[in-house]
């Protein structure tokens, strides 16, 4: 379905135009109807299927045919991190161009000046807020925030909040928004605690689901069966020849991606680590570096497991296997966005070979165990269903399990192979991903003023 065929007004659809937005994506051209009917809404769609946009477009169509209240908060979006908010104002920066809506990103991270800024713009009544929740809560704690206009509350990423301990945030600052409100709830999965909270703070919503928890097809996945000590060989193997595309490599612990990304630099490697020590500053400096090319290895943690848009990851490594299946999707999801293709390739050593069971059983298939490269020795058996600490028995052949060799072996490459061009500075997308459009990356924005669409340039005041 094209977007000229909903029943959006001119100004939002000249703000798509102007970014080079067309088609819609699945769970795009199910949710914008209900939205705009002003319907509660509860959506389980993955990451990289432009659930962002499926949100941003009715909310601002809204809005602008709504007579604004003067200096009042009308919509509150709530995300579950720092980054993902910050995307989140970038993308209404794109879509709100050609309109007269404000916008304050209120988080963590940031220095005093930051807090004032955040401050400011809650007093002075942006039309959207989008935020944390622990950090709207810290200034709702300390300043009385009128929230009597607000008409819309979109949660994003719910489980992700849910897991990371956010309920009762939520439920307070639901708590303290009008009764009499939309509210809108997108979630990549749907466990009971997602329909608890759904229950509890939706009214009579309709339910859409769209590609729960299922890796985009376009990844070609496989598996390194190893010993611990021998994952360096492997990246130092993968890492022979310049790749021509980016790579984030996960790791289970901050003290892990510190040691690893140390020791890819020695090796001459443009490599940069993120994890949670990092301040919020040297975060968004990171980031601009990954998306402009200035680095081409991202080492991490699930920091940047969610939420994240970069365009051009070629390749996703797991440098351990992630503790929840769930986890497996959202981390190899960062590779293949907006049409594209990619790789994803897992190191499973004896002690995660449990773990790595469980997300085959969990996709519905098992993944290709790819071979060792030569001169780094035997590879241990793939037994998952022995248990964990138990004696493997009989070792595998000098380059391990040669099942689904082939699709395996390609794997190593496919991040060489369909990604030889760099992307420039400006990191632009065609396609239907949530990763769309042209948006400014140089930017540190807290709080954008309404802009004064009256004379002929669209610049702001």
């Amino acid at each position: 379905m094209r977007f000229d065929e909903l029943d959006l007004e001119e100004s939002v659809l000249q703000g798509l135009d102007a970014m080079n937005f067309r088609e819609t994506t699945p769970v795009q051209e199910l949710t914008i109807p209900v939205i705009l009917k002003k319907r509660d809404l509860i959506a389980c769609a993955q990451t990289g299927t432009g659930k962002t946009a499926a949100y941003i477009l009715p909310l601002l169509n809204l809005l602008i045919k709504e007579k604004p209240a003067k200096d009042a908060i009308r919509a509150v979006i709530v995300a579950p991190t720092r980054e993902l908010a910050q995307q989140i104002d970038m993308q209404f920066e794109g879509f709100s161009y050609f309109l007269p809506i404000s916008t304050v990103v209120i988080s963590g991270g940031g220095d005093g000046a930051s807090w004032d800024q955040q401050k400011r713009g809650l007093n002075m009544g942006a039309d959207i807020i989008i935020a944390t929740p622990g950090r709207l809560l810290s200034h709702m704690k300390i300043m009385n925030i009128d929230f009597s206009k607000v008409q819309y509350f979109i949660l994003d990423e719910a489980d992700r909040m849910l897991d990371m301990g956010f309920y009762d945030d939520i439920m307070q600052i639901g708590k303290s928004l009008p009764v009499d409100r939309q509210t809108i709830l997108f979630s990549a999965t749907m466990p009971p605690k997602i329909r608890q909270l759904a229950k509890n703070i939706l009214r009579d919503p309709v339910e859409i689901n769209v590609a729960i928890s299922k890796p985009n097809e376009a990844i070609v996945q496989s598996a390194y069966i190893c010993y611990e000590p021998q994952k360096m060989g492997i990246i130092e193997d993968l890492f022979q020849k310049p790749s021509g595309s980016k790579t984030i490599i996960f790791a289970s612990s901050k003290l892990k991606v510190k040691d690893l990304a140390y020791t890819l630099k020695k090796k001459k490697l443009k490599v940069a680590a993120m994890h949670s020590d990092l301040e919020q500053s040297q975060r968004e400096e990171v980031m601009l570096d990954f998306k402009n090319n200035k680095i081409d290895i991202l080492v991490a943690t699930d920091i940047v497991s969610r939420g994240i848009d970069i365009d051009s990851i070629g390749l996703v490594i797991n440098y351990d296997v992630p503790h929840d299946p769930e986890d497996y999707i959202h981390r190899i999801g960062r590779t293949a966005r907006a049409n594209a293709e990619g790789a994803a390739i897992t190191f499973v050593s004896e002690k995660d070979q449990s773990k790595f069971h469980r997300i085959e059983s969990f996709i519905g298939r098992e993944i290709d165990k790819a071979v060792l490269p030569e001169g780094l020795g035997e590879a241990p058996e793939y037994a998952p269903e022995k248990r964990r600490g138990s004696n493997y028995g009989r070792r595998g052949s000098k380059h391990g399990d040669n099942r689904g060799r082939g699709r395996a072996d390609r794997a190593r490459n496919e991040h060489s192979k369909h990604f030889r061009k760099k992307t420039d500075n400006n990191d632009s997308v065609s396609g239907n991903d949530e990763s769309q459009g042209s948006y400014p990356k140089n930017k540190k924005r807290y709080y954008r003023p309404k802009r004064n669409t009256n004379n002929d340039t669209g610049k702001k005041d």
